[in-house]
């Protein structure tokens, strides 16, 4: 039975990959293109980023670094690099929750005015102008496909994956799914290589991601907005505050302005759900990964075979 993954962002496209590895007929449709998604928008450094719960966030966001890093390894061209960094912590803390998820994690002291400290670590880091392309290309290799198609529903028979972010909100009533709109700047690179984090303001997250030939910088995390469009004011009030952070960056050229809207959820949802018509075959829903989709991607891709190998076996 052919199964049908709705959504071309990184969690769609990690889901049918690994769908394709396990033997599957898998194929992806979507309203938007993989550079069209909210995960074209994303810095994609790995971090457990409002993403619940914690057991199970752990788990996928463990089996997913170990992939990226493989990749990093293993695929140059996927765009996945190791980098190292620093969380900056406004006080004394202890280990982060997801601490299981990372092979090594160290306290530091040497940080800016202000901060108690923190936590430096080595993670992959995607570009993704490069990795969604790859992941197509792989997908394509596979025998798999990406088809633009725009759905009033989800498909009411056969084994469908629903990795449709926050446009799951409307195709499965689901309330709990809420925009988390995400503004961020690409400067011309500085020679840094380093990544750098600090999420004291909840609404108004400071990180700086290197990649292969830009620095993206942020950001936001406004709940319930749905504006698309960069707003000037809040790009100067972002640079302000990574270049107190990195001196190094006061004199990189902006190069660019984008949005996301991040799909929002109290806890991320893969679960399987049988047809109301009770047709053959049933929805695998996989979605509500707030900030970290390339974070979770493999691991959730993991569960996502599970689920539908044993929706096909049932």
């Amino acid at each position: 039975m052919r199964v049908i993954v709705v959504g071309a962002g990184v969690i769609g496209l990690s889901c049918a990959i690994r769908l394709r590895e396990a033997g599957h007929d898998a194929a992806v449709i979507a309203r938007d293109l993989p550079a069209e998604t909210t995960s074209a928008v994303a810095a994609a450094l790995w971090y457990p980023y409002r993403a619940m719960p914690q057991d199970l966030v752990t788990r996928w966001a463990s089996s997913t670094y170990a992939e990226l890093a493989r990749l990093a390894a293993a695929e140059p061209r996927s765009g996945v690099r190791m980098r190292w960094g620093t969380e900056l912590l406004p006080t004394s803390s202890a280990e982060p929750w997801w601490r299981a998820a990372v092979p090594t994690l160290e306290s530091v002291t040497d940080v800016p005015d202000g901060y108690a400290g923190g936590w430096r670590l080595q993670v992959p880091v995607a570009d993704t102008s490069v990795y969604l392309p790859w992941l197509v290309e792989r997908l394509e290799d596979l025998g798999g496909t990406v088809t633009r198609s725009w759905l009033s529903a989800l498909p009411g028979q056969g084994v469908v994956v629903n990795c449709t972010g926050l446009a799951a909100r409307a195709l499965t009533d689901d309330e709990t799914v809420v925009p988390v709109r995400g503004q961020v700047v690409h400067l011309e690179p500085t020679g840094r290589t380093e990544w750098l984090l600090e999420h004291s303001d909840a609404a108004a997250l400071t990180y700086i991601v290197p990649r292969e030939h830009d620095i993206v910088v942020g950001g936001t995390a406004e709940e319930n907005v749905l504006d698309p469009r960069p707003d000037p004011a809040t790009a100067q009030e972002i640079l302000a505050r990574a270049r107190r952070l990195a001196p190094d960056l006061a004199t990189a050229a902006v190069r660019g302005h984008r949005v996301g809207l991040r799909p929002g959820r109290p806890c991320v949802r893969l679960e399987t759900e049988r047809h109301a018509s009770e047709a053959p075959g049933g929805i695998v829903h996989c979605y509500g990964h707030g900030g970290a989709g390339v974070t979770l991607s493999w691991g959730c891709a993991d569960d996502v075979v599970h689920e539908v190998s044993t929706l096909l076996a049932s």
